[in-house]
């Protein structure tokens, strides 16, 4: 697995096109600097990720960062990932670790 810093944010995968290219949407998860997860959707992840390194993406980000992608989601549409963001908050931390996990294999 190959981490690339972009933007004071570390991707897994290094190629952050290649988790927008196909669906218009997407659900990721962020690992905060202190550990905790944030789960979000955009419809343009690379501008999304800046935003919340400069402190204004998300008032939960805000102040947490570095941030780590440690998990995307194509959507094809702002309600289906609404509805995948929902399911995903639901979730315990453990069980969004082992979303993630398989994400990364």
């Amino acid at each position: 697995m190959v981490c690339t810093e972009v933007i004071g944010i570390a991707l897994l995968d290094g190629n952050l096109s290649s988790i927008m290219t196909g669906m218009s949407w997407t659900v990721y998860i962020l690992r905060c600097a202190d550990d905790t997860l944030y789960t979000g959707i955009t419809n343009d992840l690379e501008q999304r990720l800046v935003k919340h390194a400069d402190g204004t993406g998300a008032k939960y980000t805000k102040g947490r960062g570095p941030f780590e992608v440690i998990y995307t989601e194509p959507q094809p549409d702002r309600s289906a990932a609404s509805r995948r963001e929902l399911a995903i908050k639901g979730l315990s931390k453990n069980e969004k670790l082992e979303l993630t996990a398989r994400f990364a294999r």
